[in-house]
């Protein structure tokens, strides 16, 4: 049985994989700076001991990882910015170093070491090469592009209109993949940390265009929908980095081997985008917005 200690556990990426690991019989301390909120009550349910840590308090990290034997470690620059995200994620990293642990699994960005100019991936291509030099075993596992932020915000707000809009052509390819992905990868490389170790491997779930995104979430919404090309400029408006982020998929794209990941490690249970449409609460998510809060 795991010990595993699991940053952001009240997050998308991190309740995944508290959940998984819980799930799989092994013990969660799941790490958050919101102990109080429901879901750490929920994580709690489940048979996790939720713990505060505050990635800027030193103390409260070394007291969070005592006794643990791994970390699943995700940063974030929402909410705060690139530079944050990286001295957060360094004292992170130099925690779990001094704590001894034997395996920290730290959840990046797909193609964040290749020179991508996105601010938000730079920076945590920094963690990465950080946490190389700390002298802990590691394994840097780094997700493309999220389905679950199509429940949210801008695109949320254009299906309860009938519109997929979305800042690239309709033919271009995205690689995808839902939280629970990377949850389920998540446990399975902290359980199998011999075959793991030293390794960075770019995961995604599915890959598919706008358009054939927008043809199923017409089909799992019982709605038309159709997809529309959101220009940059627009984006612009709202973010430099999620601009670079869009400019690059559009360009370069992000080339990640899903038929091969499929066939390497079936038992993470990759879902399609059209099984991870199919179960969203639709009628709940597309309810007017004065009626869903």
């Amino acid at each position: 049985m795991l010990n595993v200690a699991v940053s952001g556990a009240t997050g998308a990426q991190g309740g995944a994989t508290a959940r998984a690991l819980l799930a799989a019989g092994h013990r969660v301390r799941a790490l958050t700076r919101s102990p109080d909120s429901l879901a750490a009550d929920t994580l709690r349910g489940l048979g996790a001991d939720v713990r505060h840590a505050d990635f800027d308090d030193r103390t409260s990290l070394d007291a969070a990882l005592s006794g643990t034997h791994s970390l699943f470690a995700v940063t974030t620059p929402f909410g705060t910015d690139p530079a944050t995200e990286t001295r957060q994620g360094k004292a992170l990293v130099d925690a779990a170093a001094a704590a001894g642990l034997t395996h920290v699994v730290l959840t990046s960005a797909a193609h964040a070491d290749r020179g991508t100019g996105i601010p938000h991936y730079e920076s945590k291509h920094l963690v990465e090469r950080h946490l190389r030099g700390a002298g802990v075993p590691w394994t840097v596992i780094a997700p493309a592009a999220f389905m679950d932020n199509y429940t949210s915000g801008w695109t949320l707000e254009g299906l309860r209109q009938g519109t997929f809009a979305w800042p690239m052509p309709a033919d271009a390819p995205l690689a995808l993949i839902p939280a629970g992905d990377i949850g389920a990868f998540a446990a399975l490389v902290l359980q199998h940390r011999d075959e793991f170790s030293g390794r960075r491997i770019d995961i995604a779930s599915d890959e598919l265009t706008p358009a054939e995104m927008a043809q199923a979430l017409a089909v799992a919404t019982g709605r038309p929908i159709r997809h529309q090309e959101v220009p940059l400029t627009h984006v612009r408006t709202r973010s430099a980095d999620l601009t670079a982020m869009f400019e690059y998929f559009t360009t370069s794209g992000l080339d990640v081997d899903v038929t091969e990941l499929r066939r390497d490690h079936p038992e993470a249970g990759w879902h399609s985008f059209t099984d991870w449409a199919a179960g969203q609460d639709w009628p709940k998510l597309l309810a007017p917005a004065s009626a869903a809060q």
